[in-house]
């Protein structure tokens, strides 16, 4: 044998003793393994990579939620007009929506649309006649109209569904007060402070009906 052969020999055996290495080792390309699909894999994390999380859509406010965000950001600025706006849209969408017909009855109260308010809490009550916030807001709106009946009905109607709630005492003292019925305009402010000491103007009108009880 040459040594030109011997050479070779040796080469070749080289070769054949890497490529085997490789082969026993594991670190080559195996049939059926999908490369990029095992990036996208680690990507998507979960069971594969729980260090990862899955991505998730933020979640978009309904076109409900939206409307009466409107609404609270004009009222907050005072813009009745556009809160007015907002809740007529939202009422096309929901017109039994209770969120939105308190809000609309308390938004006629301020620009003084008083008979608007008046539909709005009358139609609150048709869908619940136990809210007692419902009764005590048309009272009030009935007391704006005159109609003085009506306003004691629903006043008393406020208190006997939750007599523990000391605004619809005071509530309800206001409005015998505007009649001129002072003893029981004080026997309403007296409970109102009673079931509620920072309630700070019963306190003051129960000093100026000649009662002031500490």
């Amino acid at each position: 044998m040459t040594t030109f052969q011997l050479l070779l020999l040796i080469v070749a055996g080289g070769v054949f003793y890497l490529f085997f290495k490789q082969l026993f080792s594991g670190n080559h390309p195996k049939r059926g393994v999908d490369f990029e699909a095992k990036v996208a894999d680690e990507q998507i994390g979960g069971i594969n990579r729980p260090d990862k999380t899955f991505s998730t859509p933020a979640v978009q406010p309904t076109r409900m939620e939206q409307l009466l965000k409107i609404t609270d950001d004009a009222v907050e600025k005072e813009d009745f007009e556009e809160a007015k706006k907002a809740l007529g849209s939202a009422l096309i969408i929901e017109e039994n929506n209770i969120e939105v017909l308190q809000k609309m009855g308390y938004v006629y109260m301020q620009t003084g649309e008083y008979k608007e308010a008046k539909e709005s809490y009358e139609k609150l009550l048709s869908l619940d006649d136990t809210d007692d916030i419902a009764h005590v807001s048309l009272a009030n709106v009935l007391h704006k109209l005159g109609d003085e009946e009506g306003a004691q009905k629903h006043h008393e109607r406020a208190i006997a569904l939750d007599p523990e709630y000391a605004p619809h005492h005071f509530n309800y003292a206001n409005t015998l007060y505007d009649l001129g019925r002072k003893k029981e305009a004080l026997v309403g402010y007296a409970k109102a402070y009673e079931l509620d000491e920072t309630l700070e103007e019963a306190k003051k009108m129960m000093k100026e009906l000649g009662s002031d009880n500490g």
